[in-house]
């Protein structure tokens, strides 16, 4: 059954989340960050710096700090396309599944408090 929420409960939804997420887990991502570790695991890839640039309507470079932080956090590595090193291919990694699988995880315990 879906959960239907207003405005208000989705933000308290969130903002819980958000919360535990903090308390949880060390690695504090920016929205931007999330936004582009969620592209890289949700939707197949292969994933590029210039296609996630011009999904989420961003410059390269933005991009690349951004995947130099989850980088360093080990949510995601990096390569060259060896079919042509202009691109880069952006992996996912064990790490990365499992910060997005607790999150997942948390966001589903969240929702049921909500719907009680």
């Amino acid at each position: 059954m879906p959960l239907e929420l207003s405005a208000s409960q989705a933000l308290g939804l969130w903002h819980s989340v958000s919360m535990q997420q903090v308390r949880l887990d060390g690695r504090d991502l920016s929205l931007r960050q999330l936004a582009i570790l969620l592209e890289i695991y949700l939707v197949p890839p292969p994933h590029t710096v210039r296609g996630l640039a011009a999904k989420l309507e961003v410059t390269k470079p933005v991009i690349t700090r951004a995947l130099d932080t989850m980088g360093a956090l080990g949510l995601v590595t990096r390569e060259r396309d060896e079919r042509d090193r202009r691109n880069v291919i952006i992996k996912r990694t064990i790490d990365g599944a499992l910060y997005l699988e607790r999150l997942g995880d948390l966001i589903i315990g969240r929702g049921r408090t909500l719907s009680q």
